[in-house]
């Protein structure tokens, strides 16, 4: 700015060297407009922003009736020599540079317009003298607020457009006044020069009602600051009340910093209008060097002395009196707001001890029963998109045993110890809690399968294992466990009750886990009804039996049927056996149930095996079926009757840990398997005793539940299982199905994983013998005995990562060289 308001004289000293002042006349009238700039530069009205302080002059009138007058040559320079007269003994240099410059930009874009207008400046005519003295004091003023608003923005750390709308109203006043005295001055001086000695009254006069106009507003606008900033100082969080009266304060006073230290707190926040700087316990060296105003944060009573206010200012500044009152007033209302503040976070600390006491255990830390059922019943009400939910409810067994011997003190850190435990053994997502005495109990959210709650329950027992070090002695704890997956409709308290009565199953079965099963939950009244027609049903023939297709997942072809029992009732049609097989076991008809079962697996694999299809049928056998040793007998006999191999026959037994620590039940798949019969471990994977099993169990297949089918997309657990199954059974020499199968992505990502063979609503739903036959001899694309298509063509040599040809119907592709 300096650079062109420097180049700007240059051009106005050329431009005299031809009209330089020859006559008395002239002389005084450079004089007089060099006296009236400076005259102009001292009359102004002063504005403080932070340690700097602006002011508004007339400066720009006298430039406008100085280009009425006389040449523009002489018009700029002695708005410099004037501003340089006026400022240089007041102002410091930076300032007076600054001063100078702008209002010579403003003197050369006033002379710009004069030019331009040619001769018709300057004006005779009145209505001349006021449109054109118009048009030239409108440039000037708009070229003095775009030359001085961006530097008072760059004091303010104000946005230049919010600066520019500042006191709008008020500036459009003061220059509509000026004009007004610009136009009368030039009026007087073409009427009649002497009356130009009324003008400095009428000027003064002006500026005193134009600077008391000023303050009344810059007044009013304070208090209304300070209202503003008090009423925002009324919140409850103390970090949010220091970061409001640092910026409110920063603002209101225009400081350059401000500081707040609470002594009780050891605590000191730091900042400016833009945001907070510091905000810790020991006060680090501020980085404005220049006058600091301190004020202490006491109340009205000034019993408290909570700390104090600082306000500094990067050069010398002086609060007027108005703005000192206004500062107590502000580090008043901050106590107030503070202590409030204080108070507040009391109080929510006091209501959170209270709410934590109402929803935790006092011994161990853990959420209650309240807690618990708060948490789930929220899941299961509004979370039913985040996956499956299930609760594991586990019980310490003879714990009483503890309290006896060792006392409750002992008993109480035993139940702590298990509690860490447990929570250490818990997901991030998972809640548990204590629900009294020594029974625990995890709420587990999000599960991407119900069949993951089983390995999620068997790592929570998992903890326990290892001894508890109590007082030098180590002491073993035992506990039993129930899972069960939210249910349909009940909510909570129906889940607790499921995972309640899974727990006391495993306790009677002597198990360590147990998964609620509805066929062998005793409070289902509908089941019992159902299992007082069970008789009639027997006799009548109502039981059916549907059959699965078992599928190779490489060519498509089918290579054996699961047999699944449905109940045709009368009344109220096809119903599923989880709701009718416990009446059946306790009943007393289990011999005859399993009898016509088998008879119509066999006869529908005779008819398979005329018609072409040799395929073994897979038929589920009651774990009670085991118990009996007259069993194999029947089995062998009904094989005999239908003339079927014993190995067309694959007997599926689920995971029962009680009933594979019998020896009868050991004889009876003993004399199974050496007759000829095959063996499959059905749902494998869901139960505890996967591994126990298979020590003892002497199967020949595995049967991967589905739901870790349905999830392997999704969660690397279930894909982890899946495979850790196969590698299993490739090391076993077991032939692996996969149950659930509904999908070609699923199809094929099992069967590059090394599963031979799946079962699912991607090839067939259950269906009737007959039609099975007849989707048989149909085949699909041309080839009976397929029901899909081949992922790959024949003769095609595949290589699939970690396979390798194994026994049994467990079909690989050879491996390329």
């Amino acid at each position: 700015m300096v650079a062109c308001a420097a180049a700007v004289a240059l051009v106005a000293l050329f431009a005299t060297r031809n009209r330089l002042p020859n006559s008395v006349g002239n002389i005084v009238t450079i004089t007089s407009l060099v006296v009236t700039v400076a005259l102009a530069t001292v009359i102004k009205t002063p504005l403080r922003i932070r340690s700097t302080t602006l002011a508004f002059a007339w400066v720009e009138t006298a430039i406008v009736i100085g280009l009425a007058v006389a040449p523009p040559a002489w018009v700029i320079l002695a708005t410099g020599i004037g501003v340089a007269c006026g400022s240089v003994t007041r102002l410091a240099p930076i300032k007076t540079a600054f001063a100078v410059a702008k209002h010579t930009l403003v003197a050369g874009g006033a002379t710009v317009v004069v030019l331009l207008m040619g001769d018709s400046w300057p004006p005779r005519e009145p209505l001349g003298i006021v449109l054109l003295l118009g048009i030239v004091y409108l440039v000037a003023a708009l070229l003095d607020d775009v030359l001085a608003i961006p530097v008072i923005a760059l004091a303010s750390g104000t946005p230049i457009s919010r600066q520019f709308r500042n006191d709008l109203d008020l500036r459009i006043a003061g220059f509509a006044v000026r004009f007004l005295v610009a136009a009368c001055t030039v009026l007087i001086l073409r009427a009649d020069p002497r009356l130009l000695l009324a003008v400095p009254p009428l000027v003064l006069s002006l500026h005193l009602a134009y600077s008391t106009r000023i303050r009344t507003r810059t007044e009013q606008h304070a208090w209304q600051r300070l209202a503003r900033a008090t009423d925002a100082l009324n919140v409850v969080d103390l970090d949010q009340v220091l970061t409001t009266a640092v910026t409110e304060a920063a603002e209101l006073f225009s400081a350059d910093e401000v500081e707040i230290e609470l002594r009780d707190r050891r605590r000191t926040v730091r900042g400016n209008a833009g945001g907070i700087a510091y905000d810790g316990a020991a006060p680090e060296p501020s980085t404005v060097d220049g006058r600091v105003m301190p004020v202490a944060l006491e109340g009205h009573d000034r019993a408290v002395d909570l700390g104090v206010l600082r306000l500094r200012f990067a050069g010398p500044v002086e609060l007027s009196e108005r703005e000192q009152y206004t500062l107590r007033t502000f580090a008043s209302a901050l106590c107030t707001a503070v202590r409030n503040a204080q108070a507040y976070a009391e109080l929510a600390r006091i209501a959170d001890e209270h709410a934590y006491a109402a929803t935790h255990d006092a011994l161990t830390g853990l959420s209650n029963r309240r807690h618990l059922l708060d948490e789930g019943t929220e899941q299961l009400t509004n979370r039913h998109a985040d996956g499956v939910t299930a609760l594991v409810l586990i019980d310490l067994n003879h714990f009483k045993e503890v309290n006896d011997t060792l006392g409750h003190g002992a008993g109480d850190r035993v139940l702590t110890q298990v509690a860490d435990r447990l929570r250490g053994a818990a997901r991030p997502d998972d809640l548990v809690a204590r629900l009294g005495g020594d029974e625990f109990a995890v709420l587990l959210r999000g599960l991407p399968a119900p069949a993951i709650a089983a390995h999620r329950a068997e790592a929570l027992l998992a903890a326990l294992h290892e001894p508890l070090d109590l007082d030098g002695m180590r002491i073993s704890v035992e506990a039993s466990g129930g899972i069960a997956v939210a249910p349909a409709s009940g909510g909570m308290p129906e889940l607790l009750r499921r995972a309640d009565v899974a727990m006391y199953q495993a306790k009677r079965a002597g198990q360590r886990i147990a998964t609620y099963a509805p066929t062998r939950d005793t409070a289902d009244l509908g089941r019992l009804t159902l299992g007082g027609e069970l008789p009639r049903a027997v006799a009548d023939h109502e039981f059916t039996v549907n059959f699965q297709p078992i599928v190779d997942l490489g060519s498509g072809e089918v290579i054996g049927a699961e047999a699944l029992a449905r109940w045709h009732h009368p009344t109220h049609g096809m119903i599923d056996p989880l709701r009718f097989i416990e009446a059946v076991e306790r009943s007393g008809l289990l011999p005859a149930f399993a009898e016509a079962i088998l008879d119509q697996a066999l006869i529908a694999a005779g008819s398979w095996r005329d018609a072409g299809f040799d395929l073994p049928v897979s038929v589920n056998v009651s774990p009670r079926s085991l118990l009996d040793a007259r069993f194999p007998g029947a089995v062998l006999a009904r094989l005999r009757a239908h003339d079927l191999p014993p190995d067309r026959l694959v007997l599926e037994l689920t995971e029962t840990l009680t009933l594979s620590q019998l020896d009868v039940v050991d004889r009876v798949l003993s004399r199974l398997r050496d007759s000829g019969v095959r063996l499959a471990l059905d749902d494998f994977g869901t139960g505890y005793s996967s591994l126990s099993l298979l020590s003892r169990i002497p199967v020949h297949e595995l049967k991967i539940d589905r739901s870790f089918v349905t999830a392997m997309e999704s969660t690397a657990e279930a894909a982890a299982v899946i495979r850790s199954t196969l590698d299993l059974g490739r090391s076993l020499d077991l032939t692996v199905v996969a149950e659930g199968v509904e999908s070609e992505p699923q199809r094929r990502a099992l069967w590059e994983l090394g599963c031979a063979a799946g079962q699912g609503h991607l090839f067939a739903r259950p269906l009737p013998s007959g039609t099975l036959l007849a989707a048989l001899q149909r085949g699909a694309g041309g080839r009976p005995g397929a029901l899909a298509a081949p992922l790959h063509d024949a003769g095609a040599v595949i290589r699939l990562p970690g396979r390798r040809t194994g026994g049994g119907r467990n079909r690989t592709a050879t491996p390329a060289p």
